[in-house]
């Protein structure tokens, strides 16, 4: 007798609704005058440029699974949720503890998520969205109930601190969302993620993996440190997100005019202008907090969510628009009904 599988009714798609946030930044404030001494720059030059006048720095013995941690119990608190009840933690970040076992990992033992499954993604700059994403396909095809999503990056383990071109740009943080079905809402409405490998040169890292190891011969080149081509990512971050922007609301018949608040990627107050200027927006629509942590990678869109909704930017049912875009190169934008 042939063996097979018992018929089950199909499962409905459900949608999947931020129901909490949370962040952490660390103490220690880093000002444009700091760098000054520490490099040819000066304060007119970083906030002309960058709209930048402060970041946040990690303590040595502060590693970006303490600060995923952190936030996320902020989250979960905001929520209302306990780490028993998390089923999935997802980190994005391009500065792990370590290659492995992963920061999804090492936050599941701080926090006391038992029983939850735990995995990080790389997507650079982008991997908040792209992890809301996949929270929102397991949710919504019943294979989680409750979503840690973290968005934390310690880029200052990075940086070249005597490249003046990058220095200026990055700081430290962690913001984080609970995800959970919310009958009545829409929750996440649509998303759209894209990447180009063509244009990975352009943000990245060359040394530390298997390609490129730091060897005693090519340590003091700095080859495990962020390189960036300021002029071709510039463009690359208007065109990508305006691609990503325009895609979702088109995808749910909305104008910018519908949204009640765009929360960008905070790399530059002139990408996030000419990202205004492009969508007949002003720019009291956006949230930005760059000035405060300058560019926190994964954590910055995450970072500028929570801060957003605690200071009333919106409210519930409010549709929002996040669009973000990172190293690789990657790009993601979602609508999402509060």
């Amino acid at each position: 007798m042939k063996n097979s599988l018992r018929d089950t009714p199909p499962r409905s798609n459900r949608s999947a609704s931020i129901i909490g946030t949370g962040s952490y930044v660390p103490e220690r404030i880093m000002t444009n005058a700091d760098l000054e001494a520490m490099v040819e720059t000066n304060h007119q030059w970083i906030v002309e440029r960058t709209g930048i006048y402060e970041r946040r720095i990690a303590a040595e013995n502060e590693f970006t699974s303490h600060m995923a941690a952190k936030a996320a119990q902020a989250a979960m608190e905001n929520a209302g949720v306990t780490p028993e009840e998390i089923d999935m933690i997802l980190v994005a970040t391009i500065t792990p503890d370590m290659f492995f076992p992963s920061t999804a990992c090492q936050v599941q033992r701080q926090i006391g998520a038992k029983n939850a499954t735990c995995m990080d993604v790389n997507a650079a700059c982008s991997g908040f969205l792209y992890c809301v994403e996949i929270a929102n396909q397991f949710i919504s095809n019943h294979g989680c109930e409750t979503v840690l999503v973290i968005g934390a990056d310690k880029l200052s383990s990075i940086v070249n601190w005597e490249d003046r071109n990058t220095c200026v740009l990055f700081g430290d943080g962690a913001g984080a969302a609970i995800l959970r079905h919310r009958p009545g809402s829409k929750g996440v409405v649509t998303t759209y993620m894209g990447s180009d490998g063509n244009y990975g040169d352009i943000l990245h890292m060359p040394g530390g993996g298997c390609a490129l190891p730091i060897t005693r011969d090519n340590v003091d080149a700095k080859l495990n440190t962020l390189q960036m081509n300021g002029r071709e990512t510039f463009k690359q971050a208007v065109t990508s997100m305006m691609r990503a922007a325009n895609t979702v609301l088109d995808r749910c018949g909305l104008t910018a005019q519908d949204i009640k608040c765009v929360i960008p990627h905070q790399a530059n107050i002139r990408i996030i202008e000419a990202m205004a200027d492009r969508m007949d927006l002003t720019m009291d629509r956006f949230h930005i907090n760059l000035d405060k942590y300058g560019n926190t990678s994964a954590a910055a869109v995450a970072i500028a969510l929570d801060e957003a909704a605690r200071t009333g930017r919106f409210q519930k049912g409010d549709p929002i628009l996040l669009v973000v875009f990172g190293g690789g190169l990657t790009f993601a934008s979602s609508v999402i009904e509060w």
